[in-house]
């Protein structure tokens, strides 16, 4: 395992999950609630919370002003979850590596 590997979660939470359980169940507010408060159409919050929907930078923005959770540290907890996600499916991926043929000149 490489060093970057060895600090790299296996199957981080989808930030839906995050959001869901540590910002609107504490604040005791419900999806409707929520929804009105970051000015977003409630299938479009439960979509994301249920995990059928990525965060979008939009949404981000918007939690990060109603409830002050960074959007960067939101952006980053997506971009870890599709990795994972990504990482997952490795196998069905058929690509090998691309090796020039030897003495080919590289193309600028």
């Amino acid at each position: 395992m490489t060093e970057t590997t060895s600090f790299r979660m296996k199957n981080p939470p989808h930030p839906g999950v995050f959001v869901r359980a540590e910002i609107l169940e504490p604040a005791g507010l419900s999806v409707t609630d929520a929804a009105g408060i970051l000015g977003v159409a409630r299938p479009t919050l439960s979509n994301f919370l249920n995990e059928r929907a990525a965060l979008s930078s939009d949404m981000a923005l918007r939690i990060e002003k109603a409830f002050g959770m960074s959007m960067d540290t939101l952006m980053r907890m997506q971009g870890s979850y599709d990795i994972a996600q990504a990482r997952s499916r490795e196998g069905e991926i058929k690509v090998e590596r691309y090796r020039p043929a030897a003495g080919a000149e590289p193309q600028a």
